[in-house]
């Protein structure tokens, strides 16, 4: 079952002269359970991909459906609400909230959303990721793949439909890029969720069930299921 899908997105900046097609006519399909990973040079259009996919940032024409929803039919307070929801981020620098330790850091999303926390379900992924000891660690007090798991588990957190990572590894030593890599392969198949990675690396892209190749804001190869 197809979970995202794209119909011919496009990011246009500028005009005439200055016209820059960050995103020309993207057609994308990913289906429920992949992992899919979308690789491109530096200024390929994939970052722009990312955050059109995650409803971070509206295109300029095209639709994006994500669970049978046409995201950019919502409005700005409903996307919201449905990117917290639906949609799980683990980003290349973190983002973790450097006051909160990292239980509260990540049942956050829960509890921004007023939603019940299904404790076996989180202490699963706790467990699953080896943080059961780091609860009461705030992140500067932990490495950067510690951090990189402690991302991934709040990802999980809301159950969301897909899970988009951007550069998951790229602060990362290589092993520990490993690492993570494993830890995210088997995060998502134990879990049944759908994830889409951002990356330039194409060793780290080997993990992926797919990998979608991206150049010049369009798809070249990978992109529509057969």
């Amino acid at each position: 079952m197809v979970i995202l899908e794209t119909e011919n997105l496009k990011k246009i900046y500028g005009r005439g002269d200055t016209e820059v097609r960050a995103l020309d006519g993207v057609n994308l399909q990913i289906n429920s359970g992949e992992f899919a990973a979308v690789v491109g040079t530096s200024g390929s259009g994939k970052s722009t991909l990312l955050h059109m996919l995650g409803g971070l940032d509206r295109p300029t024409e095209g639709k994006v459906i994500i669970d049978g929803k046409d995201i950019f039919s919502l409005k700005d307070e409903a996307l919201t609400i449905f990117r917290r929801r639906k949609i799980g981020f683990v980003f290349q620098s973190y983002n973790l909230v450097p006051v909160l330790n990292v239980y509260e850091n990540i049942v956050l999303p829960l509890q921004l959303d007023g939603a019940e926390i299904d404790e076996e379900y989180i202490d699963s992924i706790i467990n699953t990721l080896g943080l059961e000891k780091k609860l009461q660690n705030l992140p500067n007090n932990l490495s950067g793949g510690q951090q990189q798991r402690v991302a991934i588990a709040r990802a999980l957190a809301a159950k969301p439909a897909i899970i988009l990572a951007d550069e998951p590894t790229g602060n990362l030593d290589s092993r520990t890029g490993q690492d993570v890599m494993g830890l995210l392969k088997v995060t998502g198949q134990k879990f049944n969720q759908t994830i889409v990675m951002i990356t330039h690396n194409e060793e780290i892209a080997q993990a992926a069930d797919r990998i979608i190749r991206i150049e010049d804001g369009r798809i070249v190869s990978g992109g529509l299921r057969k």
